[in-house]
């Protein structure tokens, strides 16, 4: 099933203020923070808060809520569900609806929202993609340098994949400006393994 466009799981910025709640999960890569509010998702956080001695084949491929406001919007526990789903089976989150995402970043058709959502709806699970493809892909080949940045600007990695996005020489490239090479690695595994079964 294709996913939709950011544009239109995206609600306009300013209709309301928001609440923003925040959702703390265990999972392989260690506590993840899901923030937003009842119109989508604003961001998703990788705290990096277990070793990377600890990350390994045998960490366990769950991700459970440890830490969770006493009501959840639709759109969180949407988000909270693909998430599960991604560590767990993999393989189906191709077909779950994404939440809504209430983020900046993501709106109008500003070249990082552009970027976001040609990686969202174009790269698959398990599948990547150059920086150098990606920038062609969104009409502007001369724009590598541009889409970097577009991918340090994701407000909601794992659920737009910038993990996906590797060098032309084949290499994996920074992700989390570099503090987190080891987890794209992890993940990029994970989906080459678990995207079969």
């Amino acid at each position: 099933m294709k996913n939709p466009s950011i544009g239109s799981e995206m609600k306009k910025q300013g209709e309301s203020r928001c609440t923003q709640k925040t959702i703390s999960l265990l999972s392989p890569l260690g506590t993840i923070q899901v923030s937003g509010c009842e119109n989508g998702v604003h961001t998703i956080q990788i705290l990096m808060d277990v070793a990377p001695a600890e990350r390994s084949s045998e960490a366990p491929l769950s991700c459970v809520v440890t830490d969770s406001p006493a009501e959840t919007s639709a759109e969180m526990q949407r988000c909270i569900e693909w998430l599960q789903a991604y560590f767990t089976e993999p393989q189906t989150t191709g077909s779950l609806p994404l939440p809504a995402f209430h983020h900046p970043a993501l709106q109008g058709d500003a070249f990082t929202s552009r970027v976001l959502q040609v990686l969202l709806s174009d790269v698959k699970f398990g599948e990547t993609v150059s920086y150098k493809r990606l920038a062609e892909m969104v009409g502007n080949p001369r724009a590598v340098r541009a889409v970097g940045g577009a991918m340090r600007r994701n407000p909601v990695p794992l659920l737009i994949p910038c993990h996906r996005v590797i060098s032309s020489s084949g290499q994996s490239g920074p992700y989390m400006s570099g503090r987190g090479d080891h987890l794209k690695q992890w993940l990029l595994t994970h989906e080459r393994q678990r995207g079969d079964g």
